[in-house]
């Protein structure tokens, strides 16, 4: 058998695994599996103990890990939060939505956001029985147009927008400044670290649900994005006048940031297992995009809001006890927008019709019915014009005008430029994100962007890294 042969073979693999497997769970009357998706911002690839994290401790995230399985080359779509967020609650390419160009969504409109019409997750889980609740950060679209109760979530408690400071719950510093709290569309005062906050609402969440009643949890975090503010910094933010925290932060407190993440997450992994619910629970755990500052991305280069691999190359873990085989690594490439499609498989669903997921199922692989395959994954980005595809071990990506061919699997550090070695893959990989392109929305001088701050130096791919970034 050929090499292409076998990449056929192998993509075909997944959909006749899925057929084979789903329908014989389904007939022997196994309920539908409950879902909780832990979703962290800016958590860089390998802030975690697991990943190699060695300054600080994260036990209850490692030990999920050895409890299922852990990708090793899971991506985000975006290198950055609202647009990865618009791929993932609907499994297809974000740019395939207006709200979903932004980089990211910055404000209230009435015309950017996630439309209430288009088909969702926690929207097409409701119609196989299942209860849905969002907790945590949504930016996807601001009250009164868009919000979470308008796209298929029952219930909602969180911040509408992209960032709040941890203890004030305001997404900026000032008396004139409203907090970003609400419970549903109606906003509400709390005390506390929000991370606490938020663990605590997903296991009040828990503890109220019925048996045999299946239910999506989505809990958004919004650790350890900054404000740089871990447990005990109340002083700090009541210091700080900025809310983008430009002259805060250390690894110090970053590192404890994650560890109260961790801490928390614990207490919802817990309360799944008081209750009886965690064998028949698929847990989810990654990241939006890659990591900013003081996160760990090594061996990769690059950051957030750069398509180097260190800026859309994310931690994922899944854990579905009996059915995912403990103690995994998985080198099976996968992106945001393959949670719909596979989630919804799990449930005994399928993706609306009208809208097909851009995602792949990743069902019959994270099961063993079926083998890692090759992907061929696309990105954009309008922030120094970068572009850039994967397809099997290679990558093409293009930052400014300047263009590199790398293998990302012999170089994950992307230094090696093959371009002129490989010239037949340079031009194919080129021509293919060129024709993936037009089928998406075109970004328009309208569409905003990150805005760079600072003493910005360009690094040898024409990236500004020593800028702050804003979001």
């Amino acid at each position: 058998m050929t090499s292409t042969s076998r990449r056929r073979v192998l993509k075909t693999l997944p959909a006749l695994a899925l057929a084979n497997c789903l329908p014989a769970a389904r007939a022997a009357g196994q309920p539908q599996p409950n879902i909780v998706f832990i979703l962290a911002d800016d958590m860089g690839h390998a802030d975690l103990g697991v990943y190699g994290q060695t300054d600080y401790q994260t036990p209850h995230l490692d030990r999920l890990a050895a409890q299922g399985l852990r990708f090793t080359q899971a991506y985000a779509n975006s290198a950055v939060c609202s647009a990865t967020r618009f791929a993932l609650i609907t499994g297809r390419y974000q740019y395939r939505l207006r709200g979903g160009l932004e980089e990211p969504i910055a404000g209230a409109s009435d015309t950017i956001g996630l439309p209430p019409s288009h088909p969702t997750l926690p929207s097409l889980l409701k119609r196989q029985g299942y209860t849905t609740a969002l907790i945590g950060k949504w930016h996807l679209g601001y009250l009164p147009a868009f919000g979470p109760l308008k796209s298929g979530y029952d219930s909602f408690f969180g911040n509408y927008g992209g960032a709040i400071d941890y203890y004030t719950h305001k997404p900026g510093v000032g008396p004139q400044v409203r907090e970003d709290l609400y419970e549903g569309e109606v906003p509400v005062h709390q005390v506390g670290y929000y991370t606490d906050l938020l663990g605590a609402r997903a296991v009040a969440f828990i503890n109220r649900q019925q048996a045999g009643q299946p239910f999506l949890l989505s809990l958004h975090y919004t650790a350890p994005h900054w404000p740089w503010e871990g447990p005990g910094d109340e002083a700090v933010s009541r210091e700080i006048d900025n809310i983008f925290h430009y002259d805060g932060g250390d690894l110090a407190t970053y590192g404890r940031m994650v560890e109260a993440l961790d801490a928390s997450v614990g207490r919802v992994l817990r309360a799944l297992e008081q209750r009886g619910l965690a064998d028949n629970t698929i847990v989810i755990f990654t990241s939006d995009n890659g990591g900013e500052r003081f996160s760990k991305t090594w061996p990769l280069t690059g950051q957030k809001t750069e398509l180097l691999e260190g800026g859309i190359r994310v931690p994922a873990l899944v854990r579905w006890p009996g059915r995912i085989a403990a103690g995994q690594v998985s080198a099976q490439v996968a992106i945001s927008m393959d949670w719909l499609p596979t989630l919804l498989a799990a449930a005994g669903a399928a993706p609306d019709p009208d809208y097909p997921s851009d995602g792949q199922n990743l069902l019959p692989v994270l099961l063993g019915q079926a083998q890692p395959y090759e992907r061929t994954l696309l990105w954009r980005y309008k922030a120094n014009a970068q572009r850039a595809i994967r397809a099997g071990d290679w990558k093409y990506l293009k930052i400014g005008k300047n263009e590199f061919l790398f293998d990302v699997v012999k170089d994950q550090r992307e230094r090696a430029n093959l371009a002129r070695r490989h010239p037949e893959v340079f031009a194919r990989l080129k021509a293919q994100w060129e024709a993936w392109n037009r089928q998406m929305l075109p970004i328009t001088a309208d569409v905003r962007t990150h805005a760079v701050t600072g003493n910005v130096q360009a690094d040898r791919y024409g990236v500004t890294t020593a800028g702050s970034l804003e979001d």
